[in-house]
C-alpha cells in the first residue's frame, strides 16, 4: 500500500430519509459548539433542553418530506464525495502517484475516526486533510479538523499531517467553477441581458464574522475572482447566503430575498450557482433548485420567466483535476511526479 493517503471530509448527512435517521443526524450536527455556539454550562443545558425537546423533533419530520424529494440509492451528498475520491483516486494513478484516498463525513458515516483507523491500519505514513469547503470557517473547516485532532489525541504512532485549510482563490478551483457555468450557458445560453447570475454561499451567523471568521470574506473573495473570469460586473452577477436557521442575525443578503428581489425588478432569467458546495445535497437540490425556483417564479411578473440551477462541482472533470492539484501541492510538495511512494 502507499504511504500516502488523502482523507476528503465532507460535513455529513443522514443514513436513511427518515424522521429517525434524520433525528440522530440533527443530535450530532447541532450539539456541536461550533455549529451552535453557547458559552457556560446554563446555556449548554438550555440549549440541550429546546434542542431534544422542540427543535429535533420538528425538524426531523420536515426534513424527512425534503430528503425524500432529492433521496436516490443514497443521500447525494454520500454518493457524490464517494465518487470524489474514487475520481481524485485513479487520476492520481495516472498520473503517477499512488496515494491511498478515503472520505469521511464529520457528522454520521463513514465517520472520521473510523477511517482514520483504517488508514492507519493500512500504513499511510503522511497524511493529507482535505475538508471539502473552500472557503473556511469555524463551524465547518475548525469542526472537521477537531474530529481529527481528537482521533490523533489517542493515537500512539502518530503519522505525518498535513491539512489543507481552504482554497477560496486556488486557481484551478476557480477554473473548476468557470467551466461549470460555461458548461451550463453552453448548454442553455449565455444570460441575455437581463438576467442575472447569483452565486449563493451557505449562510453564517452574523456574530461569527463579528468574532474574527474569515468565512465572508472568503466567499466574496471566491465570488469576485469567479465573476472576473466570467466576465461579469456587480450587477449581472450577485451574491447571497442561504440556509438560515434560528432567529439571530444571519450573514446578508438572504438568497430567497435577493431572489424575490430579482423578481421584482423585472428580471427574466436567474441562473443560480453555489460555489461553496463541493458536491450536490439538501442545500442546493431542495433549497436551491426547488424552493429558490419557486420562490423566484411565483414573485416574477414577466412572461417566459426563468431559473436555472447550475450543479455543483460533483465529479466534472475540472473539479477531480482541482484536487489532484491541491493533493500534489500539500502531499508532496516539491517531490516529482512519480517518485512518491519510492
Amino acid at each position: 500500500m502507499s504511504r500516502y493517503g488523502v482523507l476528503l471530509i465532507n460535513l455529513g448527512t443522514p443514513d436513511a430519509p427518515t424522521p429517525a435517521a434524520i433525528r440522530r443526524y440533527l443530535k450530532e450536527f447541532l450539539l456541536d459548539n461550533r455549529v451552535v455556539e453557547r458559552d457556560g454550562l446554563f446555556s449548554r443545558f438550555f440549549w440541550r433542553l429546546i434542542l431534544h425537546g422542540v427543535i429535533l423533533p420538528w425538524r426531523a419530520r420536515r426534513s424527512a418530506a425534503k430528503y425524500a424529494l432529492i433521496w436516490g440509492r443514497d443521500s447525494p451528498l454520500r454518493e457524490h464525495t464517494r465518487l470524489q475520491a474514487e475520481g481524485l483516486r485513479e487520476t492520481l494513478s495516472v498520473r503517477g502517484l499512488p496515494v491511498s484516498v478515503f472520505w469521511a463525513m464529520r457528522y454520521g458515516q463513514p465517520a472520521i475516526a473510523d477511517v482514520l483507523t483504517r488508514m492507519q491500519a493500512e500504513g499511510i505514513e503522511r497524511l493529507l486533510v482535505l475538508p471539502l469547503y473552500p472557503q473556511y470557517s469555524a463551524s465547518t473547516t475548525a469542526s472537521a479538523l477537531d474530529a481529527v485532532g481528537a482521533w490523533f489525541s489517542a493515537c500512539r504512532n502518530q503519522p505525518e499531517l498535513r491539512v489543507i485549510r481552504s482554497f477560496p482563490a486556488h486557481p484551478a478551483y476557480l477554473a473548476a467553477l468557470e467551466e461549470s457555468v460555461r458548461s451550463h450557458w453552453a448548454e442553455r445560453g449565455f444570460l441575455p441581458p437581463d438576467g442575472r447570475l447569483l452565486l449563493s454561499f451557505h449562510g453564517m451567523p452574523e456574530k461569527s464574522r463579528v468574532l474574527g471568521d474569515p468565512y465572508y470574506d472568503e466567499c466574496l473573495q471566491t465570488a469576485r475572482q469567479l465573476a472576473e473570469r466570467l466576465g461579469l460586473d456587480e450587477e449581472i452577477c450577485r451574491v447571497s447566503f442561504q440556509s438560515r436557521f434560528g432567529r439571530e442575525a444571519w450573514l446578508k443578503p438572504d438568497t430567497f430575498s435577493v431572489l424575490r428581489e430579482l423578481a421584482g425588478e423585472g428580471v427574466r432569467r436567474v441562473d443560480v450557482f453555489c460555489p461553496g458546495f463541493a458536491a450536490d445535497c439538501l442545500e442546493t437540490l431542495e433549497e436551491i433548485a426547488l424552493a429558490g425556483k419557486s420562490v423566484f417564479l411565483r414573485a416574477c411578473k414577466v412572461e417566459g420567466a426563468e431559473f436555472n440551477y447550475i450543479p455543483a462541482l460533483n465529479e466534472s472533470v475540472a473539479w477531480i483535476n482541482a484536487l489532484v492539484d491541491l493533493a500534489h501541492e500539500h502531499l508532496f510538495g516539491n517531490i516529482a511526479p512519480g517518485s512518491a511512494g519510492n
